[in-house]
């Protein structure tokens, strides 16, 4: 092996360890990047549990309401 088989190998060892430098960092950001779809996903799915919980309850006093309205209706309708 000459030196300029051994330049050239030590070029290539080099190059590997800068695109292993830009992968990890690649890497890295992609993670951050995860985590931070992570942390809206929960925080639409917290948001979302409220709203449901808001229309369960609003449900449990309209639905009543409604079906006496209703009633009221077909008593003045068939009497």
């Amino acid at each position: 092996m000459d030196k300029d088989d051994a330049a050239r190998i030590a070029s290539l060892l080099e190059q590997i360890r800068d695109n292993q430098v830009e992968q990890l960092a690649l890497v890295r950001r992609q993670a951050e990047r995860a985590e931070r779809i992570q942390d809206r996903a929960e925080a639409l799915q917290a948001k979302s549990a409220g709203i449901m919980t808001t229309a369960r309850r609003s449900l449990a006093v309209i639905l009543p309401v409604v079906i006496l309205l209703i009633m009221y209706l077909s008593w003045l309708i068939f009497r």
